[in-house]
């Protein structure tokens, strides 16, 4: 008896560590609806700890809106499977969760004894289609665009020659400048400026999620239109086309051709009248060639072609950039800031930009973030792992020991944890994966901080 107790004990470990490795989520109960399994993915999508939910109610934790009552519970009433289908509800915090769910019921000598729920994650999927919404405010024309260098004056130019065409777009630039700018430009100064300009990246999403926010999904009989169908009449920008996966280049390919599509999992052709405009950080010839751009998709692309050169390139752009993000943070921070000393001009003048004229941005918010009654941002108010890229003094490449100012203890840790991951991306050649591991964080927690905190590849 003690020999199988303890085999029966190895087995539920087993099953227990089975259950949270599982990329997703695992909500059971009993048949009185009280949770029995609950498991680490699932506890990621609601937001909630264990001890919230394990042995209560589900109705006890969760709120659910009449007309989509909890799926869970549904199988445990009818007895029958609940398959793809989505819903919504609110978390014991108020915040609203979005799965879409496998829900079986379980039973036992032909009697139903609990239910367990599949569930897929699409919160933040809908929070990205929402995204594009906030994406498509109107107001910015060519006109806005800063920029006295002849590179910028071209793409500009070709720009203007592009809004009062159709055709395609292909944008290409380092990350950082500027292509979704000129984009919503093109768009605002075309015919189609009052319709939707909408734009989504195209990089490290799952082609299940790309396909969804592109072309649509029909899901029993609920429909879901895509960035396509929203923007009918209008504009989609597609950053980094080349990470596309290469089904869905041909899908798109044939969508530029014949001008309809199927949603996913859908059977009807759909028809969008919609301008495309793409861009791409490398050189879109290697891609083809490397065969991560279809050739075909390509030519269809770059009917009109517009480089923007890097900030590095256009030297001369640099302090009238800075003089616009300098007003912009007056306006934020409710400033009165004058502009750069003559040393932070030569500074700036003779970095190289890595980020482009998004770190400009970023160098120069995070400066005036704080500020207080100077009217002149000086070398001391620039942050320290920004002044540590400026000298190659050794003694004050390391801002860990740099005491020339006492920073906020907050703002002091976050410029330390910019620092860290930036060496640690460094070391690992940028894999973020690698990186993660090294640090001990989950890759969507590294992808996060990046995002905000801005980390570019250098």
């Amino acid at each position: 008896m003690l020999i199988v107790n303890r085999e029966m004990e190895t087995l539920l470990s087993m099953y227990e560590q089975i259950l949270e490795m599982i990329d997703l989520g695992i909500h059971a109960v009993d048949q009185h609806g009280k949770t029995v399994i609950y498991n680490r993915k699932m506890r990621e999508i609601e937001g909630m700890d264990v001890e919230d939910v394990l042995d209560k109610n589900i109705l006890d934790v969760f709120r659910f809106h009449p007309e989509q009552p909890s799926t869970l519970l549904e199988a445990l009433r009818t007895g029958e499977s609940i398959l793809n289908k989505q819903q919504t509800y609110f978390n014991n915090k108020g915040q609203a969760v979005t799965t879409v769910n496998q829900t079986y019921p379980l039973r036992k000598d032909g009697r139903i004894i609990g239910a367990v729920e599949i569930a897929k994650d699409v919160t933040k999927f809908r929070k990205l289609i929402a995204e594009q919404y906030q994406r498509s405010e109107p107001g910015r024309t060519l006109a806005d665009i800063i920029g006295q260098s002849e590179a910028m004056q071209t793409a500009v130019r070709l720009a203007r020659h592009a809004a009062r065409s159709d055709a395609p777009v292909l944008l290409i630039g380092e990350k950082g400048t500027g292509k979704d700018l000129l984009a919503s430009c093109i768009h605002y100064e075309s015919e189609r400026r009052a319709k939707p300009f909408l734009a989504q990246t195209c990089l490290s999403l799952p082609d299940d999620w790309l396909e969804t926010m592109l072309f649509g999904s029909e899901a029993n009989g609920e429909i879901q239109p895509g960035l396509f169908e929203q923007a009918n009449g209008g504009t989609v920008l597609l950053d980094d086309i080349d990470s596309l996966s290469l089904p869905l280049q041909q899908k798109l390919a044939r969508f530029l051709q014949e001008k309809q599509f199927v949603r996913a999992q859908g059977h009807e052709p759909v028809r969008a009248d919609v301008r495309l405009i793409t861009s791409t950080s490398g050189d879109p010839i290697d891609a083809v060639q490397t065969g991560e751009l279809l050739k075909p998709l390509y030519y269809q692309l770059a009917v009109h072609c517009i480089v923007l050169p890097p900030l590095r390139e256009r030297r001369e752009d640099i302090l009238p950039l800075a003089a616009h993000f300098i007003r912009q943070g007056n306006e934020r921070y409710g400033l009165t800031v004058e502009g750069l000393d003559e040393d932070v001009q030569e500074a700036f003048l003779a970095y190289r930009w890595p980020g482009n004229v998004r770190e400009l941005e970023a160098v120069i918010f995070k400066t005036m973030e704080t500020m207080e009654q100077d009217t002149v941002i000086t070398l001391a108010h620039l942050p320290a792992y920004f002044r540590a890229k400026l000298t190659p003094d050794e003694a004050k490449t390391d801002f860990l020991f740099d005491t020339d100012d006492i920073l906020p203890l907050d703002r002091y840790m976050e410029e330390v944890e910019i620092y860290y991951i930036r060496k640690a991306l460094q070391h690992h050649g940028f894999n973020i994966t690698k990186t993660a591991k090294a640090l001990g964080l989950s890759r969507q927690n590294l992808q996060y901080r990046i995002r905000k905190y801005q980390i570019d590849k250098e």
